[in-house]
């Protein structure tokens, strides 16, 4: 296993749509592995591939709590079949626009299929936090971040705040 870089906005890999993956093999297990231990390590609680600069459908998270076991979950071409009418607010960030975060509205419930890290087939509904994350992270599977929720004003103050920082990191 090893920690890959994250990309950060305005990094155009970030926009790219992800190609499906036809199959899960051991590659696809390795990038998975790899992707927890950045999760991990940066700390967060979802990474898409994309993010570490890899743009296929793959997702890795885990909503365990500081104080529980570890519980990673992993998603190979995850597809939303269908959503509750009634939504929910939470507040965001992610690792990819660090230290920035900003309320999105999302749906409450989400039906999920995809494939685990064994290949197997899975659906189910998602709901609470675990709706949030994982709507949050198959959006950059599509090229969208967070921020693309928010105003043009706050999406271009988010960018911004990112660059700086970058650039003090450099000096």
């Amino acid at each position: 296993m090893a920690i890959r870089t994250i990309l950060t906005v305005p990094d155009p890999v970030l926009k790219q749509v992800s190609k499906r993956v036809d199959i899960v093999t051991d590659e696809t297990r390795a990038l998975m592995d790899d992707m927890l231990e950045t999760m991990y390590a940066a700390p967060g609680i979802g990474l898409a591939a994309v993010q570490v600069g890899v743009p296929i459908r793959v997702i890795v998270m885990d909503l365990a709590k500081e104080d529980e076991k570890p519980n990673p979950q992993y998603f190979v071409n995850p597809e939303i079949l269908e959503t509750d009418d009634e939504t929910q607010t939470y507040e965001e960030g992610c690792l990819s626009v660090p230290d920035y975060f900003d309320e999105v509205e999302r749906p409450k419930r989400a039906k999920l299929r995809y494939l685990n890290y064994k290949g197997e087939q899975v659906e189910e509904w998602a709901e609470g936090m675990y709706a949030v994350c994982i709507q949050h992270e198959m959006d950059h599977l599509q090229g969208t971040l967070f921020i693309d929720h928010l105003s043009r004003l706050k999406r271009n103050f988010a960018i911004n705040k990112v660059k700086k920082a970058k650039k003090k990191d450099a000096a």
